[in-house]
């Protein structure tokens, strides 16, 4: 009898064992037997948004707008968003970030200004840089913004954004200081 009690015992004790080892979150038996226990994995928290190296106030304004889709036209779409200032699109400063158009509604949304971290600027609703509904700004120099939609059939449709800003105003385009004689 006491060779058929032994196996008997020992598959129990290996089901107890195992049974009691998922009870406590462990992925091993040893730290049930003597051995280094295993910690918990640390709890899943939220990525913090990464603030973008370009401002808000730096994009609010009056701005020409025109859309390219090869890369070669490029210079021909800023001469043409430049002559768009006087129907010029309006980038105002909201809560959140700015005021702008979205895709695909004629609603101005609140949008955010975010850092990618891949370096990258974007600009769009929520906290989440690269999200569908965002745009990537490509380049900005205070004069001349590139946004690219991040959907590729969005950006398909749209093309990459040109904007130029518009002067204020009535007032005339700066003209370049002489050299003094």
């Amino acid at each position: 009898m006491t060779c058929t009690i032994r196996p008997l015992l020992a598959v129990l004790l290996g089901s107890a064992a195992v049974a009691l080892a998922g009870c406590t979150g462990g992925s091993s038996l040893s730290g049930m037997f003597g051995g280094s226990q295993t910690s918990p994995p640390p709890p899943v928290t939220a990525g913090v948004a990464m603030p973008a190296s370009i401002r808000p106030e730096e994009i609010v304004g009056r701005w020409g707008l025109a859309a390219y889709h090869r890369p070669e036209d490029r210079a021909r779409t800023e001469a043409a968003a430049l002559n768009q200032c006087a129907q010029p699109y309006v980038i105002n400063r909201s809560s959140t970030g700015v005021a702008m158009l979205g895709h695909d509604s004629p609603a101005v949304q609140d949008m955010m200004l975010k850092g990618g971290p891949d370096g990258k600027n974007y600009v769009g609703p929520g906290p989440e840089a690269g999200g569908a509904d965002d745009r990537e700004i490509v380049s900005f120099d205070g004069r001349v913004m590139i946004l690219r939609w991040v959907d590729p059939e969005v950006a398909s449709r749209y093309g990459t954004m040109v904007l130029v800003r518009c002067g204020a105003e009535g007032t005339k385009p700066a003209r370049p200081k002489r050299a003094a004689r």
